[in-house]
């Protein structure tokens, strides 16, 4: 995937949320728009925020409408994960983590309440049939004891933006 364009409230606050809380940068900007990079990518925009002003309503997707469930995006390092489930924590987004296995993910939740993932991927050089089996919470203390906290992971090695 190449980036995500998402609806919002206020362009600005969203912005804000993703620059004070993520990490990502500004590429450009007008009065009703945004377009970031996230940290560490060389993508010449990762989101785009486009406003629709306060009349607009939750987004019902998931709840008896189609639409998007979340957008993910990958971080080099479990210490990075640990680095945002804080960040997260600390501004009130975050809502819950999973571990997929060869996937560790956090959730959390925009001002406009538009769900995200932030994960890491398990190199393909480390997965075995523990790690493509195991479903459940989230427990990075255990993940960083067994592949460490500076590994590198899946799509970052190879070169792929987060």
């Amino acid at each position: 995937m190449n980036h995500a364009v998402l609806w919002v409230r206020d362009a600005s606050v969203s912005t804000d949320f993703y620059v004070d809380v993520l990490g990502f940068r500004v590429v450009h900007r007008t009065a009703r728009a945004a377009f970031l990079q996230a940290p560490e990518s060389a993508n010449d925009h990762d989101l785009g925020l486009f406003e629709v002003g306060p009349q607009a309503g939750l987004s019902t997707a998931g709840t008896g409408q189609v639409g998007l469930y979340h957008v993910a995006w990958e971080v080099p390092t479990l210490a990075d994960l640990r680095h945002y489930q804080e960040r997260l924590s600390e501004a009130g987004a975050l809502v819950g983590s999973a571990d997929h296995g060869t996937t560790k993910g956090l959730y959390a939740k925009d001002p406009d309440g538009l769900e995200f993932e932030v994960c890491w991927l398990v190199p393909a050089d480390l997965v075995d049939d523990d790690a493509r089996n195991r479903r459940g919470e989230l427990d990075l203390d255990a993940d960083i004891a067994r592949y460490g906290a500076d590994t590198v992971g899946a799509c970052a090695r190879v070169g792929t933006p987060g």
